[in-house]
């Protein structure tokens, strides 16, 4: 069997890495960037602490900022239009998967026009060329779009989420300052957090996983565990751990898959509006039960790198205890148990979006509408 594992071409780590962008983009001859940034990090001064570095040097530079917190159809298109009309000739993109993923499609569109219509890129895009040069710069520890060929886009019209899998979509150079992310509040830090523990514990049981990815996801199963806590605190490791954490398990996950969990919170997301993070923090222990029985032993170095002792455990105790250690730091860190805004009326049609979402034939048990529509229950 031959495993494909795709990386970025380059990518920097530590306090003032966005020091190197000015740099990288004068080396390639480029001349104008298009700055693709929420609102929020806009109105907050963090898209700002580019841009400086981007003024400082006399680099050309226009900044696009509109973006929802779930990225609509709209946004991508009026961000195409923006792209075009700014006359630019490569991308940075900062913020947390919504700036990501808006600019990972925008530049795909860009350079493979025929993919105009947003809804063309669900799923794996036949996509022939390469997206325009790319700098990512996350400001949250959680959603590695950065390291990741994976972005995810909102049709409104319809109510729900779509996710596009592309070779040709992951930035060129990834910038994981944890400077950026300093200015994250605490419900923020927990949200992101918790995304990237459910990247990683996904992304380790899903059908497609193999040595190499195992290797990250359990690596980062153990920083995050180790350091989200003290991130919600802001102190300096607990941050440098996270935006680590978050960055390994994106380049494993990225290329092997996740599952229901994100399934089920990319629906909940579209039909909700729920944050991301907080959808997929309340569904992975319950996913994670479900999916118990069919992973083996992994649950067992799920748990050790939870902080778990499993010396003499049986293997439905470090099952459980897997679980438990995860909902424990869920709980920690003030994610809710339940959505109060979850209807029996919408189970119907929540249970069947999430089937149909891509991230569904990577879980590692079979699954069908009516047990996903009894885990969605379990949120009531």
């Amino acid at each position: 069997m031959v495993n494909r594992f795709v990386l970025n071409g380059i990518s920097y780590h530590g306090k003032g890495a966005v020091g190197e962008i000015v740099g990288i983009l004068q080396s390639k001859g480029f001349r104008k960037a298009f700055v693709a940034s929420d609102p929020d990090l806009v109105k907050f001064k963090v898209t700002e602490k580019v841009t400086r570095l981007l003024d400082e040097a006399g680099f050309a530079y226009e900044v696009f900022s509109d973006i929802k917190p779930n990225p609509t159809i709209e946004n991508v298109l009026a961000g195409v239009e923006a792209y075009k009309k700014a006359g630019a000739d490569c991308m940075i993109a900062i913020g947390g998967g919504s700036s990501m993923d808006t600019g990972k499609a925008i530049g795909i569109i860009i350079n493979n026009p025929e993919f105009a219509d947003v809804r063309s890129l669900e799923g794996v895009a036949p996509t022939k060329n390469r997206t325009v040069f790319t700098i990512a710069v996350p400001t949250t520890a959680g959603t590695a779009a950065e390291a990741t060929i994976n972005y995810v886009i909102t049709d409104v019209q319809k109510r729900r989420k779509f996710v596009c899998v592309d070779v040709n979509d992951i930035p060129d150079v990834a910038i994981v300052d944890p400077d950026m992310m300093a200015t994250m509040p605490p419900r923020l830090t927990a949200a992101t957090g918790m995304d990237a523990l459910t990247h990683a514990i996904e992304g380790y049981i899903t059908k497609a996983a193999w040595d190499l990815p195992d290797c990250l996801n359990l690596e980062a199963i153990r920083l995050i565990a180790r350091h989200l806590r003290g991130a919600m605190v802001k102190e300096d490791d607990g941050r440098a751990g996270m935006a680590l954490g978050q960055f390994v398990t994106g380049m494993a996950f990225s290329n092997v898959g996740l599952g229901i969990a994100h399934s089920m919170a990319h629906t909940l997301g579209a039909v909700y509006d729920t944050p991301h993070g907080v959808a997929c923090a309340m569904m992975l222990p319950i996913v994670m039960a479900y999916n118990a029985p069919t992973t083996g032993e992994k649950y067992k170095n799920i748990a050790a790198a939870m902080g778990v002792d499993t010396t003499g455990m049986s293997q439905e105790e470090y099952r459980a205890a897997a679980v438990a250690a995860v909902r424990q730091l869920s709980a920690d860190v003030g994610i809710p148990q339940k959505l109060e805004s979850l209807k029996e009326e919408d189970l119907d049609f929540l249970a069947e979006s999430a089937y149909a979402d891509a991230c569904r034939p990577g879980n590692p048990r079979e699954t069908s509408v009516a047990e996903i529509k009894d885990l969605f229950r379990q949120l009531m």
